[in-house]
């Protein structure tokens, strides 16, 4: 499986190094958008002093796609369809709870619905 595959596509089945291989990747974009934020001066300062950065609000704004794509992926390995991704709506115990399906906890074994297992 490419990167591109990867970040695109909402089929198939991701196991977890995969998935916290592309969480880095969303990680060092959006420091690298901070750090380019800085350096071209194209921040904007809000009515309350806070600063939000032109290039950061592009970069996260392409990035909810690719991360859609990944938590899909991740959820058919866990022999559950991709809207288990709205978990992360519900306040306090939905990012909890997809952290740890996600993260944390094995992916199913042997081929299901979503494709083979991508550990075989």
């Amino acid at each position: 499986m490419d990167w591109k595959y990867l970040l695109t596509s909402f089929d198939g089945r991701i196991n977890r190094g995969k998935f916290w291989a592309a969480i880095g990747v969303f990680v060092v974009i959006g420091i690298v958008g901070f750090i380019l934020d800085a350096i071209l001066g194209t921040r904007i300062t809000t009515a309350s002093g806070a600063q939000i950065g032109i290039i950061g609000i592009l970069v996260a704004l392409a990035s909810i796609y690719f991360a859609l794509a990944v938590y899909a992926k991740r959820w058919h390995d866990r022999g559950k369809s991709g809207w288990w991704s709205l978990i992360m709506l519900v306040p306090f115990i939905g990012p909890i709870w997809f952290l740890v399906e996600c993260g944390i906890l094995e992916g199913a074994r042997g081929a299901n619905q979503y494709g083979p297992d991508p550990l075989a």
